[in-house]
């Protein structure tokens, strides 16, 4: 189930709509008739899972020469042709 306000009635009913957007009620926010925004609940947990540091140490590789200057060749873009 969903209902559309208008921006106007967003401003000043926004806890009412955080509580039935809360209580799983989808609410589309409109600008001159027009959807512009859709105000859902947040579900699956990801607010409640705290974020571990590290938690990605050694997933990654890099070069060791990755921030080395690069030829002046490789900026040069094509043109609409394919040259460069």
């Amino acid at each position: 189930m969903s209902i559309q306000v208008n921006v106007l009635e967003a401003k000043t009913q926004l806890s009412r709509l955080l509580d039935r957007a809360e209580a799983g009620e989808e609410v589309i926010i409109a600008r001159a008739g027009h959807p512009v925004a859709r105000l859902v609940p947040i579900t699956g947990g990801t607010m409640a899972t705290p974020r571990i540091l590290g938690a990605l140490k050694g997933k990654g590789w890099m070069a060791d020469d990755f921030d080395a200057p690069l030829d002046a060749d490789f900026l040069m873009a094509p043109d609409a042709s394919g040259r460069r």
